[in-house]
């Protein structure tokens, strides 16, 4: 979507869009899924577990650090990486709250 573009929506729909677009990647859910389960990892254990390059892996670790659904601290060289508890319950309840408008709009009747 074009930057003139996002005026046309709101401040809600284009965060949401955006967080959505940072997740729509397979590696990227690989690793938040990593992740979790972990509790914390270091980036190299990320290349290991999945088995993609370096670099690409901190493409995706860069992605998911801009939308702040994690955060990194430094330990000598290494990065440490970890779910951000704020920024994924925010993420959680914007999610549902569009998932949840069909529940309180009841079943559409259109089709």
């Amino acid at each position: 979507m074009g930057i003139t573009k996002a005026d046309l929506f709101t401040d809600a729909q284009n965060e949401l869009a955006g967080i959505a677009k940072a997740l729509a990647h397979p590696a990227r859910i690989a690793i938040i899924e990593h992740l979790i389960k972990s509790n914390a990892c270091i980036n190299n254990d990320l290349v290991e577990e999945l088995g993609l390059a370096q670099a690409t892996i901190s493409q995706h670790l860069r992605e998911l650090k801009e939308i702040g659904i994690i955060q990194g601290t430094i330990d000598g060289t290494r990065m440490c990486y970890c779910i951000e508890p704020g920024k994924w319950h925010m993420i959680k309840s914007l999610f549902n709250s569009l998932f949840n408008q069909i529940d309180e709009q009841g079943r559409p009747t259109c089709c």
